[in-house]
């Protein structure tokens, strides 16, 4: 299959959804082109995405709305986005049932919503994302190819279940694993390098922002949320989350400074390692780029192909012992993987892959305009 196959296959799936839905379901799950404003928003904690939410399909349009879902992600892609969506049934056990989002169930794996933006029978750019608590998956569509794949965020709470046999359910824990056993595998010059401080930030450092800039750090809690709360329980308890974070994982201003964004990669470069450290890291990168499907996944990977790779960053903060709060991230020219686990004990993560230059395919976008217009 190639990219514009790829195109089309998305194309199918999404008019095939739009056409079963009503029209009150479609003033929902269809906005026009390009609709910026919304289409550029995206988000990770359990609030409102933006779009028509599973709830409100019937389980035939619930089925159609998956199926150009899986069009977007590669088969492991899929598989582990699915079960992120199913733990939050664990989630909601892990929490006695008792969260309270404003809502019937705080923990609801019908809480993922689709919307679509422009028109997949036309010639026009269009897009799509599906997104609800640890899932955000959006691709831009533009002559007749799949132009951009970014922000792709994969969460997971809890990171590590228990499952029957004493085995363990650990949607994530490749990329755990992998960059675990790179930093601990670091002498004492490459270490003094990657490290950037002691303790991790409580979250990803460019948060949800539409557009990665340098100086970015972690966006307090209340920020994260597509509006804020104004039952005065739910406010004071959302707002004081990050502070009491913060407090606990014993923050200073000089741990902040260090993990801030910079388009200047921090850290290690891949020039500074071993053979088999390089090809730690090469596999660490195809746990965040090999979500989507092989045609997009192989001209993501050409940015760090042959002599680029050298110039790959990896950066880590916080304790290298397994089971402990750590963030690292990866970075390179259009690239950027980034993840946190510090939250309920390190067994709670946030990672996402990024393009600080086309995230939303606003790179592309621009070059279209400017040739076409």
């Amino acid at each position: 299959m190639t990219n514009g196959d790829l195109a089309a296959t998305m194309s199918e799936a999404a008019r095939a959804w739009l056409h079963s839905l009503n029209a009150g379901q479609r003033a929902q799950a269809l906005y026009a082109w390009p609709s910026d404003e919304e289409r550029l928003r995206w988000f990770y904690t359990p609030t409102d995405h933006g779009g028509l939410s599973l709830h409100k399909m019937q389980p035939g349009q619930q089925g159609l709305a998956m199926r150009l879902l899986a069009t977007g992600l590669s088969d492991p892609g899929y598989v582990t986005a699915a079960t992120i969506i199913g733990l939050e049934n664990v989630l909601d056990k892990a929490d006695s049932w008792e969260v309270d989002w404003g809502r019937p169930r705080g923990r609801d794996p019908q809480e993922y919503r689709l919307r679509i933006f422009g028109d997949p029978d036309g010639k026009g750019p269009w897009s799509w994302r599906f997104g609800g608590h640890h899932v955000s998956v959006q691709h831009l569509v533009l002559d007749g190819a799949v132009q951009a794949s970014t922000p792709c965020f994969l969460g997971a709470d809890p990171a590590s279940s228990p499952l029957l046999g004493g085995l363990l359910l650990r949607p994530l824990g490749a990329s755990e694993d992998l960059a675990g056993g790179l930093v601990r595998s670091l002498d004492e010059e490459q270490a003094a390098k990657a490290v950037l401080a002691p303790v991790a930030p409580v979250d990803l450092v460019t948060g949800n922002r539409p557009q990665i800039g340098d100086g970015n750090n972690v966006i307090p809690l209340a920020d994260l949320w597509r509006s804020r709360f104004t039952a005065p329980r739910l406010r004071d308890s959302v707002e004081a989350g990050h502070e009491i974070a913060e407090t606990r994982a014993g923050i200073q201003p000089e741990h902040r400074a260090a993990v801030e964004y910079s388009s200047v990669p921090k850290g290690i470069p891949a020039s500074w390692l071993s053979a088999s450290q390089q090809s730690l890291l090469r596999r660490l990168l195809g746990t965040f780029i090999d979500r989507v499907p092989r045609e997009v996944a192989e001209r993501e990977a050409d940015k760090y192909a042959g002599n680029r790779f050298d110039g790959v960053h990896f950066a880590w903060a916080g304790s290298k012992e397994p089971g402990r709060p750590h963030y690292f991230r990866v970075q390179a020219p259009g690239l950027l993987a980034e993840w946190d686990n510090t939250q309920r004990d390190a067994n709670h993560v946030h990672s996402v892959w990024r393009d600080p230059d086309n995230d939303f395919g606003v790179d592309v976008l621009a070059q279209h305009r400017a040739n076409f217009h």
